[in-house]
């Protein structure tokens, strides 16, 4: 079973004083690559939520964002240091008239100044509220997980289609290919005869010079591997942990051998299946980009 790179997940759940909403979305990358987006109070909880990320969703560019709404709060959760703003404004304001500058926005720079704005609000979830927390969080990353294997049930079925193509283009190209040997050594012997006259060459010499080239020629053990790779290929899309990489690794090893297939053939019909497998080959590898 292989999974797709691309997922969503999404969870919400509220209590008498916060509505909490998880947001997860994920694109293919070669390595694991979050951003995290998270409220105040869940700061210090960073390092443990990206342990739950990569523990979840392995590898791809995760997006991964936490809404945190108070509800029926009103108190001020912040307070300020009036007279450092002040100091800081009187001061912007002797700099701004000095240059002649009246449209400084000094307000707002005083107001940024370091130590102005004091944070009073409680920072720490209790153990609890945090274990709530955790499972919301938890509940996306499933959703977002699900989605993927959902999504790599789609591409596995391409995929398997893509490999019975390159089956039959194989088949149809092993139909052909005792004609082509035939073909190969009538050429080779006609020639000769061309060149020798009917008496004057030694037929046993002839028979050995026309089974190196053939031998030169022969594409039987290139068929053989890459039959063997498309069993492979069909394999791993079958177990139980999604590996791309390897998918990855077998899909080169079947393009080298349609390519060689190709280059020792040298023959129009065979090569028309060639190019036949080399478009499926192409679409496999385009798909691969986005398996887990």
């Amino acid at each position: 079973m292989i999974k797709s790179m691309t997922g969503f997940g999404r969870a919400q759940q509220s209590n008498d004083h916060v509505t909490l909403t998880v947001e997860v979305k994920t694109l293919n990358s070669k390595f694991l690559d979050v951003t995290l987006r998270l409220p105040r109070p869940l700061n210090d909880k960073e390092l443990e939520i990206r342990t739950w990320i990569t523990d979840t969703l392995e590898r791809g560019k995760v997006s991964f964002a936490i809404e945190w709404e108070q509800a029926g709060k009103t108190e001020v959760q912040q307070t300020y240091n009036e007279e450092l703003f002040k100091a800081y404004y009187r001061q912007l304001e002797k700099l701004a008239a000095s240059v002649g500058d009246t449209q400084a926005p000094l307000f707002q720079l005083a107001l940024a100044a370091p130590e102005v704005v004091k944070n009073q609000g409680k920072e720490e979830l209790p153990p609890q509220e945090w274990e709530w927390v955790g499972q919301c969080i938890k509940e996306a990353l499933r959703q977002c997980d699900r989605f993927r294997e959902d999504e790599g049930a789609v591409l596995s079925a391409k995929l398997r289609q893509y490999v019975a193509t390159i089956r039959q283009a194989l088949a149809e190209a092993e139909v052909l290919d005792p004609k082509r040997i035939e073909r190969v050594r009538s050429k080779i012997k006609g020639s000769v005869t061309d060149f020798f006259g009917p008496e004057g060459y030694d037929l046993n010499r002839l028979e050995q010079e026309i089974i190196y080239y053939i031998e030169k020629l022969d594409i039987h053990e290139e068929r053989v591997r890459l039959r063997a790779h498309l069993d492979h290929f069909e394999k791993t899309l079958g177990e139980k942990q999604s590996n791309g990489k390897k998918l990855g690794f077998l899909a080169q090893e079947i393009g080298r051998e349609i390519n060689t297939i190709g280059s020792k053939a040298n023959d129009a019909d065979i090569q028309k299946h060639v190019v036949a497998m080399k478009e499926e080959l192409e679409k496999i590898k385009e798909q691969l980009n986005n398996v887990l």
